[in-house]
């Protein structure tokens, strides 16, 4: 069998992505990690560049825990004890005793009856969403939510689908009221933290407008929220948009790889939710789950979040993030309030975004331009994303390079 004839036609398709400016291209592989000292956090080294070293600023290990010493000692005392894989799906004799402590312990941390934990994060919202869509659901979507509640629709095959535009919640409640009594279902769907750009869903009055209009639909409205990029990382506590907001959702999916700092996704809500989606969802059915080790570690992360360590973790956090915006806005530089690490500078333009990409790269600094079309035109940014691993001396040196660049580019 031969690739020659459909090889041409990819390499036109990649040409294609290199033309529209969204191919990521060759990756840059990280080949070592060099400890803080001297008042600045850890530095990375990079396959080809030597010695150099990197302030990684597009890290979404906001608390700095995938390097807690305590989280990898969890992590090897796991191994040692149940091996390096769980050889088997959950069903099949894959369950261990770490998984069912951290699905517990998740449950106990959002106040939530039952916990189920995927492979990843992504791979939650697409075996979450499909079993509570059907061909008589409504399902209404943010414009800007993530790829993977985008493609999680999309396999799910709904009666109808609404996307209202960003935060616009008299939007969603003319969708909501328009389809009263066109499906027996309508499913309301955001991200918590939208990482674009860090900025909050309002699911207070998300979850308020759903609770209007939910007697108009037979078998109500289902409030789903992925934040991901919110908890661990957002909130007084950590726990997120629902701390935020001083509510829940009905199901809530996060993940244990961005401010846990280990891997995978999960689920929290009912117990009859959770013991429905074990039995229904082919991506937790069919698929490995994460490695006996990744849950015993993900369980210390969990609990040092929940304790005095974390809540200091969060200030510290939230200190920075504030640090670097207000550093951002003396320099002149656009970008978007909030509280949240991630933190925007909004360039607005293709080309500079991608030149300053560079130059930060050039300075040391690991920082990620996003451009349209994976963002609105005009809406092109560098997306930084702070961490608690980082110091003042770190955000000081970022800031002094953004002020050498606006000199150069004047």
């Amino acid at each position: 069998m031969s690739l020659k004839q459909i090889e041409k036609l990819l390499f036109e398709k990649l040409n294609d992505l290199k033309v529209k400016g969204t191919l990521k291209g060759e990756e840059k592989v990280i080949t070592g990690i060099i400890a803080a000292k001297g008042g600045f956090g850890p530095r990375y080294l990079l396959v080809g560049q030597g010695e150099k070293e990197f302030l990684r600023m597009n890290s979404n290990s906001y608390l700095g825990l995938s390097l807690n010493k305590d989280v990898i000692q969890a992590e090897e005392d796991a191994a040692r004890k149940f091996g390096t894989g769980p050889g088997a799906v959950r069903f099949i004799s894959g369950t261990y005793e770490p998984h069912v402590e951290l699905e517990k312990r998740l449950a106990d941390f959002h106040g939530r009856e039952a916990a189920m934990v995927f492979s990843s994060a992504y791979s939650t919202v697409m075996g979450v969403l499909p079993q509570f869509i059907t061909e008589e659901t409504l399902v209404v979507s943010d414009e800007l939510n993530h790829n993977c509640i985008i493609n999680a629709i999309r396999l799910s095959h709904p009666a109808k689908k609404a996307i209202y535009r960003h935060f616009d919640i008299k939007e969603l409640e003319r969708i909501l009221k328009e389809n009263t009594g066109q499906a027996k279902r309508a499913v309301v769907i955001t991200d918590g933290i939208f990482s674009m750009r860090g900025d909050c869903a309002p699911l207070d009055k998300i979850i308020e407008i759903c609770r209007k209009y939910e007697s108009g639909y037979e078998e109500g409205i289902l409030t789903v929220v992925d934040d991901s990029h919110g908890v661990g990382a957002f909130g007084k506590t950590g726990r997120g948009v629902e701390e935020y907001t001083n509510t829940k959702a009905d199901i809530l999916v996060a993940t244990l790889g961005k401010a846990l700092g280990v891997n995978g996704g999960y689920v929290v809500s009912g117990k009859a939710v959770i013991d429905y989606l074990r039995e229904t969802t082919p991506f937790y059915i069919y698929s490995n789950p994460i490695t006996p080790s990744e849950a015993a570690a993900a369980l210390k992360s969990l609990e040092i979040l929940d304790s005095s360590e974390g809540i200091k973790l969060l200030e510290r956090l939230k200190n920075l993030s504030a640090h670097l915006r207000e550093g951002l806005n003396q320099l002149g530089y656009e970008t978007l309030p909030g509280e949240h690490p991630i933190v925007p500078l909004m360039v607005r333009d293709t080309k500079k975004a991608s030149h300053m990409v560079k130059y930060l790269f050039d300075n040391g600094i690991l920082a990620t331009g996003l451009n349209f079309p994976v963002v609105p035109k005009g809406n092109e940014e560098i997306r930084f994303q702070v961490s608690a691993s980082h110091t003042e001396k770190d955000i000081d040196s970022l800031i002094d390079i953004l002020k050498r660049f606006k000199v150069t580019a004047l």
